[in-house]
């Protein structure tokens, strides 16, 4: 299993961290070891003093696919559900600065949180999601679908002219403005349409 990131899809977002907003998808990729585990607190990592959460619409790959054409994509993925793609904030502008990748700062052990999956056909419009994170209470980001430069079928069309898509891959399909640091005993909670998909406490 791979996950598929997209960086920079909501021009809000692109624009709060000083970024240009991109002409095509920006990916990069977590591994497997980056999901945090089923009831699993978040522990934030010692090489880090700015650990940001993401919150974003994330989807899961159902059938094996490879140039991909838009119009047949949404046959590829079954389900979506909210996640948290966990950013070392400080590390990440280091190696930007250096003009290196970002894995180090986005695909740590840890760095995925993977809500509860929920059947695509529950929702009429997967183009118009609302989304939403909880910190310790409060509202802290707020998101819709509608809102992204790409689209879920534009970003499996995408991704899939570089890398086969495979049973059980996951797609995190960007955040929108609002992203913040986040400290040990906050605690997280994640909703899909006004439905929890996860809850998190942070160590």
């Amino acid at each position: 299993m791979k996950i598929i990131c997209i960086g920079r899809n909501y021009a809000a977002h692109a624009r709060e961290l000083g970024n240009e907003v991109p002409e095509e998808p920006v990916i990069f990729m977590k591994p497997e070891t980056a999901v945090v585990l089923h009831r699993q607190p978040f522990f934030i990592p010692d090489f880090t003093q700015d650990v940001h959460y993401e919150a974003e619409v994330v989807v899961r790959i159902n059938r094996l696919g490879k140039h991909i054409e838009e119009r047949f994509a949404h046959k590829y993925y079954d389900a979506v559900t909210l996640g948290i793609d966990f950013t070392a904030r400080d590390l990440q502008a280091k190696l930007k600065a250096k003009g290196l990748p970002w894995e180090r700062a986005k695909a740590f052990d840890g760095s995925a949180v993977v809500g509860t999956f929920l059947p695509k056909d529950k929702f009429a419009e997967l183009n118009n999601l609302n989304f939403e994170l909880h910190k310790n209470g409060n509202l802290v980001q707020k998101g819709n679908t509608s809102n992204m430069l790409n689209s879920i079928d534009q970003i499996i069309a995408f991704a899939s002219q570089y890398f086969t898509l495979k049973i059980g891959d996951l797609i995190f399909t960007g955040t929108p403005e609002g992203v913040g640091k986040v400290e040990a005993n906050d605690a997280l909670i994640g909703y899909l349409e006004s439905q929890k998909v996860f809850e998190l406490s942070v160590k």
